[in-house]
C-alpha cells in the first residue's frame, strides 16, 4: 500500500469498503476527466480521443486502478464494478452543456463514479435515459441515509416553511433542496475501441454543495446543505458517507436495471415521479437547436423523456436540452 492509498483509506474509509477502488487527489482539473481516463485505460491501447489529464500522479493512479474495472463480458445478474474518483479541489469541472464547476476544499463534494455496463444499456435510446435518473435517485438515497445516520434535522425556517424542505430531482440532472439547486449530475459514456466489445464504460459525476457559505453561492437559485440541515458532521466525513451510500445505491439500481431494463424502468418511473421537482410546474425549455419553449411539465415518459405542454396547447417531448423551473 503506497502513501496515497493510506491517505485515501484515512479520508474515505466507508467509500473504500463499498467500492472496488477509490482514487483520492488533493486537486485535479476534473474528477470526471480522471474517471474517463481510468476507463479508457482498461481497454488497451488507451483511446487517444479521450481528454488527457496532466500530472504523473494522476496518470500513475489511473494505470494502477484500471484493473479494478472489469471491462469484459459479465452476466446481467452480477453487480457492476464501481471505482470512485474523489478530489478535495477541482479547478476545471463542468456540468451538462459545459457549465463550469469550480470547488474549494471543505465546501463541496466532487465525486465521480466509473463503472461498466452492457453496451445496450448505455447506447439504446429506449432505455438509456434512465441511467441519468438512477444517478439522481442514488444521490438522494445516499444523502438521506447520511443525514439520518448523523442525526441531522431540518433547520431551514429562515429559508421558508420546513415542510417544503425536501430533497428532490429537477429533470434531468439536478438535485434540489427547498426549491433550489443543491448539486448537479453529469453522465459521460466511454466506448471501447473494439466495436464487438459487449460492455461500455459510464462515468457519473456528482457535485453537491455541502458547506458553501451563503454569500459564495453562484446564483440565487443555488443552495448548500448546511443552510437546511443541522448538525452536520465534518465535511470530509459527510462526503465519505454520501460517496459510500451512492456506491451502494448505484450498484443496486444498475444491477436490477441490467437484468430487465424495460420492467425496471417502470419502477424507476414511479420512484422518479414521486421526487420530481419539475412535474406540474411551469418551465422554460432551451433546446439544443437554440429554440426556447415555455409551458408546463406534464409527464415523465417511459424512455425518461419529459413532456411539456407549451403555451400554445401543444405537447412537446423533450429528450435533451436544459429545462428550468420558473
Amino acid at each position: 500500500m503506497n502513501g496515497n492509498d493510506i491517505e485515501t483509506m484515512r479520508r474515505l474509509p466507508r467509500t473504500c469498503r463499498a467500492a472496488d477502488r477509490v482514487l483520492w487527489f488533493d486537486e485535479v482539473d476534473s474528477t470526471n476527466t480522471v474517471a474517463r481516463r481510468l476507463l479508457a485505460g482498461a481497454w488497451p491501447p488507451v483511446d487517444a480521443a479521450g481528454p488527457d489529464v496532466a500530472g504523473a500522479e494522476v496518470a500513475a493512479a489511473c494505470a494502477g486502478a484500471a484493473g479494478a474495472v472489469d471491462t469484459g463480458g459479465a452476466d446481467a445478474d452480477d453487480a457492476p464494478p464501481i471505482a470512485v474518483v474523489v478530489a478535495d479541489s477541482q479547478t476545471a469541472g463542468h456540468g451538462r452543456l459545459g457549465r463550469q464547476w469550480v470547488s474549494l476544499p471543505g465546501e463541496s463534494s466532487m465525486v465521480s463514479f466509473a463503472t461498466v455496463l452492457p453496451q445496450s444499456l448505455v447506447t439504446d435510446p429506449r432505455v438509456n435515459g434512465w441511467l441519468q435518473m438512477i444517478a439522481g435517485l442514488a444521490a438522494i438515497d445516499a444523502l438521506t441515509a447520511a443525514l439520518a445516520e448523523t442525526g441531522a434535522e431540518r433547520c431551514c425556517a429562515s429559508h421558508g416553511p420546513k415542510d417544503d424542505c425536501a430533497l428532490m430531482l429537477k429533470w434531468p440532472n439536478d438535485v434540489f433542496l427547498h426549491g433550489r439547486k443543491l448539486g448537479g449530475i453529469l453522465l459521460e459514456s466511454v466506448m471501447p475501441p473494439a466495436a464487438d466489445t459487449p460492455m461500455a464504460g459510464l462515468v457519473i459525476g456528482i457535485g453537491l454543495n455541502l458547506n458553501l457559505p451563503a454569500d459564495h453561492l453562484p446564483t440565487d437559485q443555488a443552495t448548500s446543505l448546511q443552510l437546511h440541515r443541522a448538525p452536520l458532521p465534518d465535511p470530509l466525513e459527510l462526503r465519505d458517507r454520501i460517496a459510500a451510500g451512492t456506491v451502494t445505491a448505484l450498484r443496486s439500481h444498475m444491477r436490477a436495471f441490467a437484468v430487465d431494463p424495460t420492467d425496471y424502468a417502470v419502477a424507476l418511473r414511479d420512484e422518479t415521479e414521486a421526487l420530481c421537482w419539475t412535474l406540474g410546474r411551469r418551465v422554460e425549455a432551451r433546446m439544443t437547436d437554440g429554440s426556447v419553449m415555455w409551458g408546463v411539465a406534464t409527464a415523465l415518459n417511459p424512455d425518461a423523456s419529459l413532456t411539456v405542454r407549451a403555451d400554445d396547447g401543444v405537447d412537446y417531448v423533450v429528450r435533451t436540452g436544459d429545462v428550468g423551473v420558473l
